[in-house]
């Protein structure tokens, strides 16, 4: 017989409360289970001592019969001090997902785009001067579009 410690979900809709049990693992979830070791309510803050509590004890002496804790009654006993820690591994943790990295590559392209044409007015600065001359009330309108349609993008790529 396979026996498992883990948890069996009660409470009511959207309000879970979950017993901590030593059950057989063909059982189902929320039903028959060999001992009640504790309770976990996920709805008290972290540091709350009601969140999590445990017989010691009795986990103990269900380890030590063979039982298997789940990977989230495991790391219940990992702080409470009665497993060792076990070293996890989540390579994609870091990585950004599909839109973030295409709203990567749009940003560094419009980048270039605009570093492209910064670089070539440098090139011939006398004939932008002249038009500059020749309409600065139609040029400080542009560069507020251009300052509006920026300060959208970046709301976009927020969201």
């Amino acid at each position: 017989m396979a026996m498992k410690i883990r948890l069996a979900r009660g409470g009511s809709k959207k309000r879970p409360f979950y017993r901590i049990v030593a059950a057989d693992s063909r059982m189902p979830r929320d039903g028959r289970f060999i001992e009640k070791l504790g309770t976990y309510n996920p709805l008290l803050p972290k540091d709350s001592e009601d969140r999590v509590k445990m017989d010691l004890d009795r986990v103990k002496h269900w380890l030590s019969e063979g039982a298997q804790p789940t990977d989230r009654v495991s790391r219940m006993l990992e702080a409470a001090g009665v497993l060792d820690k076990k070293e996890r591994n989540n390579p994609k943790k870091a990585e950004p997902g599909e839109k973030a990295k295409g709203r990567a590559t749009e940003k560094a392209e419009k980048a270039a785009a605009a570093a492209e044409a910064a670089a070539a007015p440098a090139e011939e600065p006398a004939v932008e001067e002249e038009a500059v001359a020749e309409t600065p009330a139609e040029d400080a309108t542009a560069s507020q579009e251009v300052a509006e349609t920026a300060a959208e993008e970046e709301e976009k790529a927020a969201d």
